[in-house]
């Protein structure tokens, strides 16, 4: 019996050697070990017996003190170090087991080892120089993860959070504050599989605002759950946002403009059109819709006779042809008489990217009233030409505006109209050559320049002939000025005279 109590206390006193062995030699006392103070991890350890804790070092780790078991020490543990096994058992299986914290920027790791039966686990600081062995800094690897300006993470079951980059770190306390939980995800899980590998626009709203945040988020499948890339987009779609809100209002625009507006893409297709367009061209709305291309769209126009219709077929397909490399040259401009009576201005802009316009104007009423204005001159000139007396009208600038037939014959003009306007120093030159010296011609140039004091007179002008004739100066409206000469045989003697000089 006594064997067996000396056998007894020895086993004891050997165990107790051994635990204090396994427990760090020198045990260093910190002011403050807070899990998120630095150095706060540093030689941590605690003994488990299966599930059962057995042993611990100085624990001065706020919040630790009450472990007593395996899962208190994973409740404390999840949140940064989310890989850490929930039970004992994946340590005893593969002996040595190191878990990284969530945040990469973060140089802790847990250490779990199976010894003779008894797990070890330290919290320990990677920035000694022993451990930084295991961590080198100067890792390419962990370098482009670390320095990677876009979110990087490791999603694993119930799209938990199991390893973060230093971006996404940022993102995420960008986004629920600087106590944002790592382990819960910022972006929606993808569960449809066949969109694994492709990219996904998707925004996250940012705590206590309505700003978003959009990325293109590319998720890849991974033995231990996702691995997801996000790249920050928010510039490109800022610009498709005052994109959209410009063509919106260019949109609102044209509906309100009267010249009809159609849009060909650089494929020829229809891209945009206003409602004027289905005005003035009678095509529905359902086949402008349906982006039909440029040839399809000027045969509707041919078929429903809201274009001049051709004599040759062929020809006006290679008229179309033209038309199109004259629209993206910008020199495309045509006047259609349509069959019923109206008259349409088209001409062709081209646009950005091989796009091209072409703008539907109905200038019918334009047209009518410019023949009309013809017609009515056309009217007021052969009256002129009826009169016996020899007209002259200027303008309000001094120019001859017109003159009747008994004008031209008197002062031999040929009535033609050139592209510098004649003066009405110019026309006095020209009667002087055939008048005698007289003040009259030189009141008719000051009347005529004259917009004050205004009235009817008349005076006598002699000719180099020796007949004579009167000469009536009447002003109009506009400060318009008509000249009017009366005599019986000044035509005759002018004749006469100019035969005799040549």
């Amino acid at each position: 019996m006594a064997d067996w109590i000396i056998l007894a206390a020895i086993s004891m006193v050997s165990a107790c050697f051994a635990i204090l062995w396994l427990l760090p030699r020198h045990q260093k006392s910190f002011v403050d070990y807070g899990l998120s103070s630095p150095g706060s991890l540093f030689d941590v350890v605690f003994l488990f017996d299966g599930d059962r804790l057995i042993s611990h070092s100085d624990i001065a780790l706020a919040g630790y003190e009450s472990v007593t078991n395996w899962s208190d020490l994973h409740r404390l543990l999840q949140r940064d170090y989310p890989s850490f096994p929930e039970t004992p058992e994946l340590v005893r299986a593969r002996g040595h087991l190191v878990v990284s914290a969530i945040d990469c920027t973060v140089d802790r790791e847990v250490s779990c080892e199976w010894i003779d039966g008894v797990i070890r686990v330290q919290l320990r600081d990677l920035k000694g120089a022993v451990s930084a062995k295991r961590a080198d800094p100067n890792d390419p690897t962990r370098l482009a993860m670390d320095q990677a300006p876009y979110p990087v993470w490791l999603s694993g079951e119930c799209n938990t959070v199991r390893w973060c980059n230093a971006a996404y770190v940022s993102l995420a306390r960008k986004i629920s504050g600087p106590d944002a939980d790592l382990t819960k995800p910022v972006f929606p899980l993808l569960s449809d599989e066949a969109q694994l590998g492709r990219k996904s626009r998707v925004s996250v709203q940012i705590k206590d605002s309505e700003s978003r945040l959009w990325f293109d988020l590319t998720r890849v499948a991974q033995d231990q759950g996702q691995l997801c890339y996000a790249v920050d987009i928010n510039a490109i779609v800022e610009a498709e946002t005052v994109q959209r809100k410009f063509v919106q209002t260019m949109t609102k625009t044209f509906a309100q403009l009267s010249i009809g507006l159609a849009i060909f893409d650089r494929n020829s297709q229809l891209a945009l059109f206003n409602p004027a367009l289905i005005d003035l061209t009678s095509l529905p709305p359902d086949f402008l819709s349906l982006r039909p291309s440029l040839s399809s769209f000027f045969d509707r126009l041919r078929d429903q006779h809201m274009m001049p219709e051709p004599k040759n077929y062929r020809s006006w397909r290679r008229q179309m042809n033209d038309l199109l490399e004259a629209a993206q040259d910008g020199n495309y401009q045509e006047t259609w008489s349509l069959p019923s009576g109206s008259v349409y201005s088209v001409s062709g802009r081209p646009h950005p990217d091989g796009a091209v316009a072409f703008l539907f104007e109905d200038i019918t009423a334009e047209i009518t009233l410019t023949r009309r204005f013809r017609a009515e001159m056309d009217l007021m000139q052969s009256i002129l030409d009826k009169l016996a007396d020899a007209i002259a009208v200027f303008s309000d600038d001094g120019t001859l505006a017109t003159t009747n037939y008994a004008y031209q014959s008197m002062w031999g003009d040929s009535g033609e109209v050139g592209f510098e306007p004649t003066t009405v120093l110019e026309i006095t030159r020209q009667w002087q050559e055939h008048c005698a010296a007289t003040p009259i011609l030189g009141e008719i140039r000051e009347f005529v320049t004259t917009r004050e004091n205004r009235a009817e007179w008349s005076g006598e002008l002699t000719l180099k002939s020796g007949s004579t004739m009167t000469c009536t100066v009447s002003p109009m409206q506009n400060g318009a000025t008509i000249v009017r000469f009366t005599s019986d045989s000044a035509v005759e003697n002018i004749a006469q005279q100019q035969k005799i000089s040549a």
